[in-house]
């Protein structure tokens, strides 16, 4: 069950109460009870396991691929994100645009994980699907070696 915070305010004639009314009651979808907003910097991952490889989804929506950065240094793996600044344009400053709320923003975030042995790092692969960084992480195939005789001397 979801409880909402409705702030009931006298309405006043402005533009600003008009927009803040319309908003009234809605569900705040950002909030930190959300799962979208978490400590600076921190996006939600989950991690799978299949019988060949792990799979982390880094859960970022609003972002391009060219705003990722995925970096392998040693044995930790850091995913980063930085939205850039839309720039104004010469159409902006003719017919400006006027901003009544801003609910959402895109900030930068980076989380790294440390991978195991267990881990080829050479055959990591990702893909940024509907709002979701895809890295897979293939297992390294074990190498037995075969079993050998020792001779008694």
């Amino acid at each position: 069950m979801a409880y909402l915070k409705i702030n009931n305010r006298p309405f006043e004639k402005s533009a600003n109460n008009f927009v803040d009314e319309l908003f009234r009651g809605l569900p705040d979808l950002f909030n930190e009870n959300s799962g979208f907003v978490l400590k600076e910097g921190h996006v939600p991952v989950n991690i799978k396991e299949t019988g060949n490889e792990y799979i982390l989804e880094v859960i970022a929506p609003g972002f391009n691929k060219a705003d990722f950065k995925i970096k392998l240094d040693a044995n930790i793996l850091t995913v980063s994100a930085e939205k850039k600044e839309d720039e104004i344009t010469e159409a902006d400053k003719v017919q400006p645009e006027k901003q009544i709320r801003r609910e959402y923003s895109y900030k930068s975030f980076k989380r790294s994980f440390t991978i195991d042995d267990k881990t080829d790092a050479t055959g990591i692969e990702a893909s940024y699907v509907n709002g979701v960084m895809i890295l897979n992480l293939p297992k390294r195939k074990e190498v037995r070696e075969a079993a050998k005789e020792i001779i008694i001397k």
